[in-house]
């Protein structure tokens, strides 16, 4: 039931979005890591991992119902497409591979994930929103932990 509600709701967010990206149900990100959601610039592909965005609104919801899971899926999807259809993202990507400082690639990456989420706003319906934001916020969490023990640093240094 799960597989179905996934390709229906892929099939809609493609066709609102009007994104060429390709993309792929898998059910666990390889590697242990809990991510529910993967852009790959290199084929223009989404690859959602189905077990884990079911883990993930336990974690965050205390529930995996289908219904929240549907709701975390479209969320998913539509931050993963936000990457597929940014058109700063490989800019973006290329100074992060050409950056020294972890600071300043830490930067980068919390814009890259700043814009899929905005995009994410854009795509889905209001009603979503009170999701979205707290789905948003754990992502971008980790990264704004990193700029800030850094910057921490280089005031010590």
């Amino acid at each position: 039931m799960y597989i179905l509600n996934a390709r229906m709701i892929v099939k809609q967010l493609l066709k609102q979005s009007g994104s060429q990206a390709r993309v792929r149900l898998k059910h666990r990100f390889p590697g242990g890591r809990n991510v529910g959601g993967k852009y790959s610039i290199s084929d223009h592909s989404v690859t959602l991992y189905l077990y884990e965005i079911r883990k993930q609104c336990r974690i965050m919801f205390g529930s995996a119902s289908l219904s929240l899971c549907k709701q975390l899926l479209r969320i998913v999807l539509a931050h993963e497409l936000g990457h597929a259809q940014d058109p700063q993202l490989s800019e973006l990507s290329d100074s992060m591979d050409a950056c020294e400082s972890r600071l300043d690639r830490s930067r980068l990456a919390l814009q890259i994930e700043e814009n899929a989420w905005n995009y994410a706003r854009q795509l889905l319906p209001a009603a979503s929103m009170e999701m979205l934001e707290v789905v948003a916020g754990h992502s971008l969490s980790a990264y704004r932990e990193v700029i800030a023990e850094e910057q921490a640093r280089q005031h010590i240094a």
